[in-house]
């Protein structure tokens, strides 16, 4: 086919009335639609109706801009106010939690690989491997909670959506600097901690910073039409990401961090923008999970299938339990069961595959395998973990009594004084 403008978004549109079609049929079977999204990418592909795409640039890119958005989005739904009593435990969660997985599932995966696998990797490329995978993704906490309207018992919520809005920035970071490591660059371990500090402590001070910023500005711009106000917070939003990663502060914890602000404050038009970024957010989940699809060669996932396999069930049962026992342990109120659900919900989706995408730029040694298996971890997250998250919430008796329904459908400006 040859490629226009025309073609292209002839086929673009195919694909999204694919992706909503699927997602639609999979809600009523209990099937994540994030991962119906990337089947779709996959059917189209080059193993499918052949469809070639192989730019792991502009699939970074994509990834990337998609990433901002839905973690800005995030951020913005986040009630401040249910996160207080969490934060301690979150933060632990998306630092320490992150980086317990990446060491405990790096070092099975040397020797899983030592032991049955011809081409076993360097330590470093385990450890880089693990790294990609250590994060809670936060589109599939995002979407399976929110999609699914689960109303869990207190502190729950607010802490694995905490969590997988924080941590992602923290296996950035991990992968950036094992990139590093694996490929000789001179980097001394003090020099590495120093890496990971600075861009976690400056991404959250620009993010607070211009977070406010953005609101101070919003509230006072008089604008012609309301609907531009959605338009200006989605600039702010890609250039906090922007600025914070060019001033070598993490982007990701910025742009969430800033959602977390513009959406805890006094905003002009705060509910159609919320309603816009809800649905920008599942725009930019479909293209993302879409774009991957698309780029993956389904035959190469076989080769890999079997190990993908083994790291993706001592993840789910080993790594992230071990990990969230370890981190909550100091913690009395959260019980055991709580525990055991937080450790369920570790769900891998787009992001670990966007990381995966690094070492392949970077031309890391081994960095097909990385990705193969990143992604086929990914499917298997997403088929057992994220289809029977309302099944273990209730089956660990973690369900409460929904709330009553208190929005109106009439938006009622915020400015308007009470009598």
């Amino acid at each position: 086919m040859v490629f226009t403008a025309q073609n292209f978004l002839l086929i673009g549109s195919i694909l999204l009335f694919a992706s909503i079609l699927a997602g639609s049929m999979g809600y009523r079977f209990g099937v994540p639609a994030l991962l119906l999204f990337l089947f779709v990418g996959m059917g189209f592909g080059s193993d499918g109706l052949g469809l070639q795409f192989s730019n792991y640039v502009s699939a970074q890119f994509i990834g990337t801009f998609a990433l901002v958005v839905i973690l800005f989005s995030g951020g913005m739904d986040t009630d401040a106010e249910e996160i207080r009593p969490i934060a301690v435990e979150g933060f632990i969660l998306s630092t320490a939690g992150v980086v317990l997985t990446m060491l405990i599932t790096g070092v099975f995966i040397y020797f899983l690989l030592s032991l049955f696998h011809t081409s076993a990797l360097p330590m470093g490329v385990c450890m880089l491997l693990a790294a990609v995978m250590s994060s809670t993704d936060s589109a599939s906490v995002f979407s399976i909670l929110r999609s699914k309207n689960l109303h869990l018992k207190p502190l729950l919520r607010p802490l694995l959506e905490f969590e997988s809005g924080s941590n992602d920035p923290v296996a950035f970071m991990l992968t950036a600097v094992l990139i590093q490591y694996v490929l000789s660059i001179n980097l001394s371990v003090g020099a590495m901690i120093w890496m990971l500090v600075l861009q976690f402590v400056l991404g959250a001070i620009f993010g607070f910073i211009l977070g406010n910023l953005a609101v101070h500005a919003i509230n006072r711009i008089q604008l012609d039409y309301g609907a531009l106000y959605s338009i200006l917070i989605l600039a702010f939003a890609v250039f906090i990401y922007a600025f914070t990663d060019v001033m070598h502060g993490n982007g990701f914890l910025a742009v969430y961090i800033a959602g977390l602000v513009i959406g805890n404050k006094t905003l002009a038009y705060k509910k159609s923008i919320k309603t816009f970024f809800d649905g920008v957010a599942w725009l930019m989940q479909i293209i993302m999970f879409l774009t991957l699809g698309l780029l993956v060669n389904a035959k190469e996932l076989l080769g890999v299938s079997l190990i993908s396999f083994a790291i993706a069930l001592f993840m789910m049962f080993a790594a992230r339990p071990l990990s969230v026992f370890l981190c909550l342990a100091p913690f009395k109120k959260m019980s055991t069961k709580g525990k055991i659900f937080i450790s369920w919900v570790g769900l891998r989706g787009a992001v670990p595959i966007i990381f995966a995408i690094l070492p392949h730029i970077a031309n890391v040694p081994g960095a097909d395998m990385i990705f193969n298996v990143v992604f086929c971890i990914t499917i298997i997250s997403l088929l057992l973990q994220g289809s029977t998250v309302p099944l273990c919430a209730k089956f660990l008796d973690l369900l409460s009594p929904a709330p009553p329904h208190k929005e109106f459908a009439v938006e009622i400006p915020e400015d308007i004084a009470a009598t």
